[in-house]
């Protein structure tokens, strides 16, 4: 059997291997710590690790220790209590006497947990654990700009940084051989003429023959140093094409109610959905974009700072949203290249004939171009008639359409994780 042992270096002298051979050991764990973590932290602290604790009894394996044996007759030096013969009697409890895991010291110090710092991957790693975009799809190359340089053979030109030396020495090689052979034929017959000359008889031989054929024998062996070992000629390079890339684009839309209705609370509720919704699709995706729309009874798409933090009065319509919505994808995010998401924030206010134009909206032009759609109501109270809309969309769409609702800051996790829960493969 072979063994494949890989010893490159880690960064700052730490073991990559056994960092993660301790995560998946101790998940369960690490993952319940981490759930905590993001209900009592803000979601927009995601960009830094978290500080786990481990209970020591949790992480604690059994030891094996020889102990001494027989009967102690040693006194150690600097003893100044006990001299030879005195007969000691045994600790309470039958171990030692040190401090054992857990255990009180008079210096207020003790060994009862084991702490360590997650980094920002690997945190977001254990926050999105299990969690998966339904319907995530590879679109279509389309006005690409994404291009990664690919091998595509050997080129006679080139850049030094891109030689490939084992071609350049092959054909300087094969040059060589071809240029020294009728050289080396040729220098071979001239050494056989002067052998055969030489061999004659002094009277018969000519000696006007001999000094040609040394002379030749001459400058056939300068020709054969003079072929040079390597030539421009025999240079090659690795040849290298940009070739468009597959790229996995996706664009969010956050709709939210900012009617009078809505307070800042809720706002701020919201606001927390969001930005765990883009942390997640940005790891799904390479290129996501965001596009808020905000709406009272009118509907308009504005920047982050406005979305958020602009106070607006009045009555709520819907559909004002989601129309506009609809002509946005329809101008620059054609379906065919785009994975398209809608997430989307209210109290469940909305005068209730437009309940029905929402519904109509949804089911006859949104929903069969979008990935996913997800509604959260952030209301204690009961549901309103936009609620009741929404679930018969939910039931002609269930693996596109989701909707909860959240009372207060500590369901957002929860919630979050509802909406996006792995679903079991058919």
């Amino acid at each position: 059997m072979s063994y494949f042992i890989d010893r490159r270096l880690n960064a700052r002298h730490k073991s990559a291997v056994n960092r993660q051979r301790f995560l998946d050991r101790y998940r369960t764990h690490i993952k319940r710590s981490v759930e905590e973590a993001v209900n009592r932290r803000s979601i927009t602290d995601m960009e830094r690790g978290e500080k786990i604790s481990i209970p020591a009894r949790d992480i604690s394996e059994p030891v094996f220790q020889h102990g001494p044996g027989g009967e102690r007759t040693i006194v150690s030096p600097g003893n100044r209590e006990f001299v030879e013969g005195d007969r000691l009697r045994r600790p309470n409890g039958g171990g030692g006497g040190g401090a054992g895991e857990g255990s009180a010291s008079d210096q207020g110090e003790g060994m009862d947990e084991f702490a360590f710092s997650l980094t920002r991957e690997e945190f977001l790693e254990f926050v999105f654990d299990g969690l998966e975009l339904p319907h995530l799809e590879r679109k279509q190359l389309v006005d690409l700009e994404e291009v990664r340089p690919v091998r595509a053979g050997i080129s006679r030109d080139g850049v030094p940084s891109r030689i490939n030396i084992v071609r350049s020495m092959r054909e300087a090689q094969a040059r060589r051989i071809a240029m020294r052979a009728p050289i080396r034929r040729a220098l071979r017959e001239a050494i056989e003429a002067l052998e055969t000359e030489e061999r004659k008889d002094p009277v018969l031989r000519n000696p006007s023959r001999v000094t040609e054929l040394r002379a030749e024998i001459e400058r056939l062996e300068k020709r054969l140093e003079s072929v040079p070992f390597i030539d421009t000629y025999d240079l090659r390079y690795n040849h290298l094409v940009n070739q468009p890339q597959p790229s996995n684009k996706a664009v969010m839309f956050c709709i939210m109610d900012v009617s009078g209705s809505m307070t800042q609370s809720h706002k701020d509720i919201a606001k927390r959905f969001f930005l765990l919704l883009y942390l997640f699709l940005e790891r799904n995706y390479e290129k996501v974009e965001l596009v808020f729309v905000r709406h009272h009874t009118a509907a308009k798409e504005v920047d982050e700072e406005e979305f958020f933090y602009s106070r607006e009065t009045g009555g709520t319509i819907v559909s004002s949203a989601l129309t506009l919505v609809d002509e946005i994808i329809t101008k620059r995010y054609p379906a065919a290249q785009w994975n398209l998401y809608v997430a989307q924030a209210s109290d469940g206010d909305n005068w209730d004939d437009d309940s029905t134009t929402c519904r109509q909206l949804l089911v006859k032009s949104l929903m069969p171009r979008l990935q996913y759609y997800t509604y959260v109501e952030i209301t204690p109270h009961a549901h309103q008639a936009l609620w009741e809309e929404y679930e018969s969309v939910q039931d002609d769409f269930p693996e596109r359409f989701a909707m909860r609702q959240i009372v207060e800051a500590g369901d957002i996790y929860p919630v979050f994780r509802e909406l996006f829960r792995r679903r079991a493969e058919a």
